[in-house]
């Protein structure tokens, strides 16, 4: 996620009098100029606008979709296409991009703040039949982090804004959500319930008895893609949020920390087929990028107690945001 700065301006053909009037005159070696840096933190607004636009129309139909599977219940007859529908989609479209969008802008916020260039969110739309609508959303640090402090930063303010959003979404998404009988015969998808997934669920409707089940509200599942999310961006890994915060805190050690992420992950397929598609992705990024973080001039500087305090932190959100089986398929037949 880093870049080079710009070069400097290469060496013109012939050396300029005028300006090294002082050089010798049987000087006849290539004369370097050092320009003007170019501005930083331009952006074409209008090319992220673009795919703002496209990410809230599939977002928005994957709404509508699990609006249409919330009010048919588990059971009951399916609701009648409407136009109501599609309104009925923003409750997941405008939660999940709320949630990615501060995760984002909480990066681009301390870019900002440490001077480091950075472009504004992109974010990145999914067509069904994927559930989600999106695949996440990104931004392009275009150099070098200057210091341990300000990759910490950078790295671990995304994950904690898009968590501080995505906590009351969870909450109400969860109180708008219904309790219903499940049904004699049912097919579809069960979601993995990461720690603050059950304490909240607890909160809000105590102890669920047997043979009833949630039927989770889109605002309550665009909480639970955001807490899912999070977790995957705080994995110790690479250039993940999780490996930047890791390889600030811990320094070279961190290479040790993202090995072990790439074998836990792909193990994690083995009891799970929703985390193929990832695990891919890490492999490719470890063979393409490699195992070591990116080095920062004062590497072997030590954090300060406040930072180690916050990585602390987000290693707490990592957890209770963590689900070992995100979504599997679900089927009940019962004994009649």
């Amino acid at each position: 996620m880093s870049s080079e700065r710009p070069p400097l301006s290469g060496p013109p053909d012939t050396p300029s009098p005028d300006r090294f009037a002082g050089a010798p005159a049987e000087y006849e070696g290539p004369v370097y100029v050092i320009g003007p840096r170019p501005p930083r933190f331009q952006h074409r607004y209008w090319v992220h606008a673009l795919w703002l636009l496209a990410t809230v129309v599939t977002t928005t139909v994957a709404g509508a979709m699990h609006y249409y599977a919330f009010l048919s219940g588990f059971s009951g007859p399916p609701p009648p296409i409407t136009w109501h529908m599609l309104w009925g989609g923003f409750w997941y479209s405008g939660t999940i991009l709320a949630i990615l969008g501060a995760h984002e802008m909480g990066h681009y916020v301390m870019c900002r703040h440490h001077r480091v260039d950075a472009t504004l969110p992109y974010f990145l739309p999914a067509p069904p039949p994927i559930l989600t609508g999106t695949v996440g959303a990104f931004i392009k640090i275009r150099e070098a982090f200057p210091s341990k402090a300000a990759l910490f930063d950078i790295g671990v303010g995304g994950p904690i804004a898009g968590f501080v959003v995505l906590v009351p979404a969870l909450f109400l998404g969860l109180g708008m959500s219904k309790l219903e009988a499940l049904p004699a015969t049912f097919e579809g998808l069960s979601l993995g319930e990461p720690l603050l997934f059950q304490w909240a669920t607890r909160l809000v409707w105590g102890a669920i008895p047997d043979g009833v089940s949630l039927n989770l509200h889109p605002m309550g599942f665009a909480a639970w893609f955001g807490l899912l999310a999070t977790a995957l961006n705080l994995i110790p890994f690479g250039q993940l949020d999780g490996g930047h915060i890791a390889y600030a805190a811990l320094g070279p050690r961190a290479t040790r920390i993202s090995l072990i992420s790439v074998v836990l992950v792909v193990g994690m397929t083995l009891a799970s087929w929703s985390w193929l598609f990832f695990a891919l992705l890490m492999v490719v990024m470890f063979f393409v990028l490699g195992p070591r973080h990116p080095r920062v001039p004062d590497e072997h500087v030590p954090l300060d107690p406040v930072r180690l305090q916050i990585a602390v932190a987000a290693a707490i959100i990592f957890i209770i945001c963590f689900t070992p089986a995100p979504i599997e398929p679900y089927q009940l037949i019962s004994n009649p």
